[in-house]
């Protein structure tokens, strides 16, 4: 065995070590995760449930009036809710390329160029090339240059090594690493959106009175029967009015 190759074989064991690594950090780094979002996810549920129990069905009621107050004025509450919805669904999808920078379209044209399935010499090369470019279009729609670029030099490393069992691991190593990576990021993100959410700040509101011996809910029960009773005197006087008219 040559030199070359003695080092070659070196370096891919050491790499396929980090890479293996690299694996067992995140899908550990991703199980707490996974758990803390099924938890907190847990916990607003049960208080969803029980604001709606106690608050839910007073802001229905007062939902109602209001309906019945703006149908006597000549409003038709339903087509504000429809124009706003109409507007935030014109934003969705705009700058759906905004990940798409020169590098990365070009990285994209680079391995399309030197690995797609249809210059395979076989049907186990199809195979093996099939799978690298399902990796590589969604490097490419996420934008990450970084993966990219990675299945690009792994590509080229199975290409010389004539699809050895090493390259074909770092490449579903490089997989792995890829969707761990994903899912870590998506769980920070929904994490984050939960704990940004309005009804996560109430529940912890509720939570902050309760251990003080204060009970908000009776507040917040008092205030919206405190707005029931003023709409249904609105209603009662446009009632009148109409009426009289």
């Amino acid at each position: 065995m040559s030199a070359h190759l003695i080092i070659t074989s070196h370096a891919e064991q050491r790499e396929l070590a980090q890479q293996r690594a690299a694996v067992a950090e995140l899908e550990a780094a991703l199980a707490p995760r996974e758990a803390e979002f099924a938890k907190l996810k847990a916990e607003l549920r049960s208080f969803e449930r029980r604001y709606l129990k106690i608050v839910g069905t007073r802001y229905d009621e007062l939902a109602g009036i209001e309906r019945q107050i703006a149908e006597l004025q000549g409003l038709n509450p339903d087509e504000a809710n429809e124009q706003t919805a109409s507007l935030a669904d014109d934003e969705v999808g705009c700058g759906q390329n905004r990940f798409h920078t020169e590098k990365l379209k070009k990285l994209y044209r680079e391995v399309c160029r030197k690995f797609h399935p249809d210059l395979s010499a076989d049907d186990e090369e199809r195979e093996h090339r099939h799978q690298l470019m399902i990796e590589v279009n969604r490097a490419y729609e996420t934008g990450s240059e970084d993966r990219l670029q990675s299945l690009l030099e792994a590509g080229a490393r199975n290409a010389e090594a004539g699809g050895t069992d090493s390259a074909t691991e770092l490449i579903a190593l490089a997989r792995r690493i890829a969707q761990a990576s994903e899912r870590l990021l998506a769980m920070a993100e929904e994490i984050a959106e939960v704990t940004a959410s309005e009804t996560w700040r109430l529940k912890l509101r509720v939570g902050n009175a309760e251990a003080m011996g204060a009970d908000l809910f009776a507040d917040l029960v008092a205030q919206v029967d405190r707005q029931i009773f003023k709409a249904r005197n609105r209603l009662t006087a446009l009632q009148s009015i109409m009426i009289t008219a």
